[in-house]
């Protein structure tokens, strides 16, 4: 048991903008100070593998890591990456890093990590993540459904939840105007997956300003780099 106790888990959280790492314990519990660096760019396999390990050795020991990726992953193969660099659609990122590390690792979605930081395990649980671009994840009782993506599904006036809620758009349109189309996506989300909980994350979820209903809540960024641990459960 005190061999398991030990075990020291490397988050990585992989965003259009910046790249994020911090070393859990074995029950989730951070026990270094989060680390960030801005995305190099472009956005390329290469330098932000650089840079997850330019970060890694700011954090001290660990044995494993976890990455969420802003992307659909499968079997630690990134299959798009509509916000960081077309190089990366087809990347074995897991047994890349897994390399430069010295140490096993897996990834998931960055959504999908996001909400293993936030959930409760109980129901219908949707989130949602608000940053340069839509990340969503679906769990039912604790289950996840990966790779739902449906920042890139048809949202409203012929463009997608992305294009409307995007970073770009927050910065083209302003806030007052963003905030209703975000009113708008959660009542079409409400409607489309009647969830029992709707959380809200990713770096713009602080630029919410809106009532939202009791079973609707605005989750901590770094519950991206605290999902790290349910990777490896």
């Amino acid at each position: 048991m005190e061999e398991m106790a030990s075990i020291r888990t490397l988050s990585v959280d992989i965003g259009g903008s910046g790249v994020k790492t911090i070393v859990l314990d074995n029950a989730g519990n951070p026990t270094t100070e989060r680390a960030r660096t801005d995305t190099p760019q472009p956005a390329t396999p290469d330098v932000v593998i650089d840079a997850i390990v330019a970060l890694s050795q700011t954090q001290g020991e660990f044995h494993r890591a976890s990455v969420g990726f802003p992307g659909v992953v499968s079997s630690g193969v990134t299959k798009t990456a509509v916000n960081l660099h077309p190089s990366w659609v087809g990347f074995d990122l897991a047994n890349t890093l897994a390399n430069r590390l010295d140490a096993p690792v897996r990834v998931i979605n960055d959504a999908d990590m996001q909400g293993f930081g936030a959930i409760g395990g109980k129901g219908v649980e949707l989130v949602i993540t608000l940053g340069t671009g839509f990340g969503s994840a679906l769990f039912v009782d604790g289950k996840l459904v990966p790779n739902l993506e449906m920042g890139h599904h048809r949202f409203r006036r012929g463009e997608t939840y992305e294009q409307q809620l995007g970073r770009a758009t927050l910065d083209a349109i302003g806030q007052k105007k963003w905030n209703r189309r975000l009113e708008k996506a959660i009542a079409s989300l409400e409607h489309l997956f009647n969830y029992d909980y709707l959380y809200i994350g990713g770096g713009e979820a602080t630029k919410i300003n809106l009532q939202l209903q009791p079973n609707v809540k605005i989750i901590p960024n770094i519950s991206g780099l605290l999902g790290g641990i349910a990777l490896w459960r």
